[in-house]
């Protein structure tokens, strides 16, 4: 039997360490909310592959989807010989679009390029090069999505700078109001870059590796503002919290405001590679023919999953599930905060089931503690649960269970939790 210590080695040597990996155990299969690894020891999965996995592992309707396609053709290139799951996949999702208005769709496979793409769009759009994102926002690992990520270590530590053009401005959080993340826009366009000059704002509606902190409406509204009054394309960056995972199809809905553009990837093909660029008609086609596209984008398996999964959240009415599913979460860790045998929590939070808390070192303090944060995430571990970490002090433990979870293998999810909870307080 091939053990995880032995694979654990082999990625050692085989593997640059610049690829981080949670935990040393390795998958051997998995079936919707549980995996198993290859020494046959079973784990229920609060990570869901990073939000890639709402519709959860290898849903039936999704692998025939993906089975019916593979019998057909696997690749042509769309743009060399198009076809029909592209194109059906581009009509659905701009029926979805959070904004009113024709809406068209292009795609790639991953979401750094889809964020990549949606800079270039807006760009082309209205003729401008600035961008200005958010601390502590995460928008991929490729050179634009360094630049715009909004934290250093570990995403662009060693990288060098970024791509010229990039802004930053303080996200509310903390100990930052919405007022002074808008005084500081105002500062921006004082010494930085003129409105003019700015081709758009991008924001994630929940942020994903910040912490999972809503973005405040207040904020949305007045962005929107800006936008309408400069010409700025309004980017939703809808990555992490698209496709049901706020009980919304799209995380901005919670807010009612309407972005220009949208990035969408990871739940959006159950598991496959697939991202893309939903927007306004008339800002999506101010690109070049040939400007946009890549040779794997839009990959007809992955536009067939994709379907499928559309249809998933539909039948099976994820929509719904996410906020009871997000309220069971939310109460049961509210109840484990009442304890005195656990770590500190504070914090808990998140629309739908895109739930997250704080470890801190005390109680009704706000001190983070990463060292705590990680015993909990390894207790987790070595007990069955698959649970994952985020937040610019490394203190947030996020929940991102597949939405089709069973009722029964959520509540032991959550025993496991609690238990996790009371283990790294030991």
């Amino acid at each position: 039997m091939t053990e995880n210590a032995s694979l654990q080695s082999r990625r050692v040597a085989a593997v640059p360490r610049g690829v981080g990996t949670a935990f040393p155990v390795f998958a051997e299969r998995a079936e919707n909310a549980e995996v198993w690894d290859v020494e046959g020891k079973r784990y229920i999965d609060f990570a869901g592959g990073i939000a890639v996995l709402n519709t959860g592992h290898r849903h039936p309707k999704v692998v025939a989807a993906v089975r019916e396609q593979l019998d057909k053709y696997t690749h042509t290139c769309f743009q060399v010989l198009p076809y029909e799951p592209y194109v059906e996949l581009a009509e659905r999702l701009n029926a979805l679009a959070p904004f009113k208005g024709d809406a068209k769709t292009i795609f790639f496979s991953t979401g750094a390029e889809a964020v990549e793409n949606a800079v270039k769009i807006a760009r082309a759009a209205t003729g401008r090069p600035g961008v200005i994102a958010f601390t502590g926002a995460f928008h991929g690992r490729t050179m634009m999505g360094m630049s715009l990520t909004g934290k250093v270590a570990p995403y662009r530590k060693k990288f060098g700078i970024g791509i010229p053009g990039i802004y930053h401005l303080p996200f509310p959080t903390g100990d930052v109001s919405v007022a002074e993340s808008l005084r500081a826009l105002e500062f921006l366009f004082r010494a930085d870059i003129e409105p003019g000059q700015v081709a758009a704002i991008i924001i994630e509606p929940v942020q994903g590796e910040g912490g999972f902190h809503p973005a405040p409406v207040e904020l949305l509204e007045a962005l929107r503002k800006v936008c309408d009054d400069h010409g700025i394309v309004l980017i939703a960056d809808e990555i992490q919290t698209g496709f049901a995972r706020t009980g919304k199809m799209f995380g901005i809905e919670v807010s009612g405001v309407e972005p220009d553009l949208v990035t969408v990837a990871k739940s959006l093909a159950g598991g496959f590679p697939l991202s893309g660029v939903i927007g306004r008609a008339a800002i999506m086609d101010s690109a070049e023919p040939g400007g946009l596209g890549g040779t794997y984008a839009g990959s007809p398996i992955a536009c067939a999953a994709a379907l499928a999964v559309l249809d998933v959240i539909e039948e099976e009415k994820l929509l719904d599930k996410a906020n009871r599913l997000g309220e069971k979460v939310k109460s049961a860790v509210t109840k484990a905060a009442q304890r005195n045998d656990t770590v500190a929590i504070s914090g808990v939070r998140g629309p739908g089931a895109m739930v997250a808390f704080d470890i801190v070192k005390r109680r009704g303090a706000n001190e983070p503690d990463a060292d705590a944060t990680k015993r909990v995430t390894q207790a987790a571990i070595a007990d069955g649960l698959v649970l994952l970490s985020c937040g610019v002090h490394a203190n947030t433990i996020r929940i991102l269970m597949p939405l089709t979870i069973e009722d029964e293998v959520l509540e032991e999810g959550l025993a496991k939790l609690e238990k996790a909870l009371v283990a790294a307080n030991g």
